[in-house]
């Protein structure tokens, strides 16, 4: 028998993307490990305003004069970006998007690859329970 001792103890497995009330975008264990964000130092945030989509190129160039810092976890487990002033400047509202997000790897001829998220608005059920449905252009 060959055992493999578990040392995923306390991070988290998620491969979505996070978008949180306070306007970050978040990178969980899973996603941060897939990705190799480890091996970058900024995103590159796009935005296409009639699909609801956020496009985000990992970089580490430091010549990028539109780059955003990621936040990374001191010890690995995923990493973050303040995103306010891109929601802000598209009119996003981060309290009606939070959540989690399924995303895409894309490759757009004048920017190159980038992963991509569709944006989905929470909304309240009449029974307060909160769902997300997706918004049309």
């Amino acid at each position: 028998m060959t055992w493999i001792k578990f040392t995923n103890v306390n991070k988290r497995r998620e491969e979505r993307l996070t978008i949180t009330r306070s306007g970050s975008i978040g990178f969980p264990s899973q996603f941060y490990l897939d990705n190799q964000i480890a091996n970058f130092k900024f995103t590159v945030l796009y935005y296409d305003e009639e699909q609801k989509k956020i496009g985000l190129q990992f970089t580490s160039d430091e010549n990028e004069k539109d780059k955003i810092s990621i936040v990374h976890d001191k010890n690995g487990h995923g990493g973050y970006v303040l995103a306010r002033n891109f929601f802000k400047t598209y009119k996003i509202d981060p309290n009606n998007f939070a959540g989690r997000y399924e995303y895409l790897k894309e490759n757009d001829p004048a920017i190159g690859e980038m992963l991509t998220i569709k944006l989905l608005e929470r909304t309240q059920k009449k029974d307060n329970e909160a769902s997300v449905t997706s918004v049309e252009a």
